[in-house]
């Protein structure tokens, strides 16, 4: 373990020293890191692949990034069960999947991140989830080094939420996934122009590829310039307040769901007139108003304090409260 600077390890560029820093490759060996830090008593921070996260300048005690990257595919069948270490990388995964001709993944293609923390945020695009593939979950115990597997259905899985973000948030760290795949098409190509992008009977990594290209018109390379993708979830309103809305915004895209209307951030911050506002180092991505980018130079509280500006805005506008989707570490 050694002090290490994580600023490069967040896609958000975030200026952040950990004190400790551990990146253990085995189960083993991270159950021995679990091990010290409890002997040293010793705070313990997990991270994946730094993309959904918002640091703090100084993290104390253990960071501890799982780097198992070990996954093989078990055939059932014409069903494929994967088993996938949280240490690969979601995009790579889903993109040798879909080259595999197998289908369920392919639409979350370009998603940034390690596998490990996508069952935390329920990744989801172009009209899938992933507790829509996800068959169950190994974690380990921080308290106990103990490993145990939970299903789906115990993963609580919600729009961008978890168990893993509730009762079991700094408790276990996620090593491993399962996920369960077919041969059998069924592309989802209900979102958006998907369907008009593929051929009339395409494989998966036609799909895959097509999403990618759809992302990379839409959203700001991270590499290129920091960014976390989307900044706010997506927000719920009653039926009611969605009708008030459509009567001033008939244009206004909305999501019938079975609790409510989902309404499309993105929108909503650009008819608050966002796009392209810079305040700072910090501004609404020119193209995506549901990005917010990094351009150098700035920390988290800042970034907060210009979050909290395009939130009021469409509150005020629109009498909705947008939340942001990244987890804040302490």
């Amino acid at each position: 373990m050694a002090s290490w600077d994580l600023t490069q390890a967040n896609t958000l560029r975030l200026p952040c020293v950990a004190e400790q820093y551990a990146a253990p490759t085995t189960l083993a060996a991270l159950q021995d890191v679990l091990h010290q830090a409890r002997q040293q008593r010793r705070p313990m921070t997990l991270l994946g692949g730094g993309s959904n996260v918002l640091l703090p300048s100084q993290l104390s005690g253990v960071v501890i990034r799982p780097s198992l990257r070990q996954w093989w595919l078990e055939r059932r069948g014409r069903e494929v069960l994967a088993y996938v270490g949280a240490g690969v990388n979601w995009h790579a995964l889903v993109m040798a999947l879909a080259a595999r001709g197998l289908w369920g993944c392919e639409n979350l293609a370009l998603i940034p991140g390690d596998c490990g923390a996508a069952p935390v945020q329920n990744i989801g695009a172009y009209g899938v989830e992933l507790a829509d593939v996800l068959a169950a979950v190994q974690v380990v115990e921080l308290a106990t080094g103990e490993v145990r597997w939970l299903d789906a259905e115990a993963c609580q899985f919600g729009y961008r939420d978890s168990l893993f973000k509730r009762e079991l948030a700094g408790k276990v760290v996620i090593t491993q996934l399962v996920l369960r795949l077919s041969e059998t098409p069924n592309p989802q190509l209900g979102y958006g122009d998907l369907a008009a992008r593929v051929s009339a009977a395409p494989d998966p990594l036609e799909v895959a590829r097509a999403v990618c290209a759809i992302r990379q018109q839409k959203l700001p390379d991270p590499a290129v310039l920091a960014n976390a993708g989307s900044f706010f979830k997506n927000p719920l309103v009653s039926g009611d307040h969605a009708q008030r809305l459509l009567n001033d915004y008939p244009g206004m895209p909305h999501f019938p769901q079975p609790d409510g209307v989902k309404l499309a951030a993105g929108w909503l911050i650009d008819q608050c007139g966002l796009k392209g506002h810079r305040q700072g180092a910090f501004g609404v991505h020119q193209h995506q108003a549901l990005v917010l980018v990094h351009f150098g130079g700035g920390n988290r509280a800042e970034l907060l304090a210009f979050a909290d500006v395009v939130a009021d805005a469409v509150a005020e506008r629109f009498g909705v409260r947008l939340e942001a989707e990244p987890r804040v570490i302490s």
